[in-house]
């Protein structure tokens, strides 16, 4: 089995800054790709950001030079810098990481439960 675990969200000011953490364990023999999206209530969910195995990162024009994404690949880890935060960021946040597991020839697709980022004053 393998699960994800977000932290790092919470209540902050605008123009603040939060660092949302995703962490995976369990059966895993590789990731190939992690990324971060939000939904906000009464909205669908929505790519924020994206990085693969090699580094290649992309984001949402909407939080473009304002939130970057990162990993520790030895901890299996990513993380989401977000900064300059404006209360239409408020949302449920959460990670995906595809993963292989050991024994498979595929990847599947692994989302965390969410962590909930509120900007308000």
């Amino acid at each position: 089995q393998v699960q994800l675990v977000e932290s790092g969200g919470g209540l902050v000011q605008p123009g603040g800054s939060l660092r949302l953490s995703c962490a995976a364990s369990g059966r895993i023999a590789r990731i190939n790709d992690m990324g971060w999206y939000r939904q906000a209530p009464g909205k669908e969910r929505e790519l924020l950001a994206a990085i693969t195995s090699d580094g290649y990162t992309n984001y949402a024009d909407s939080v473009k030079a304002r939130f970057t994404i990162s990993t520790d690949n030895a901890k299996n880890t990513v993380y989401l810098q977000m900064n300059s935060l404006k209360p239409e960021d408020t949302a449920v946040y959460y990670c995906k990481q595809t993963i292989r597991t050991p024994g498979s020839s595929y990847f599947m697709a692994y989302w965390g439960k969410g962590t909930l980022v509120t900007v308000s004053s």
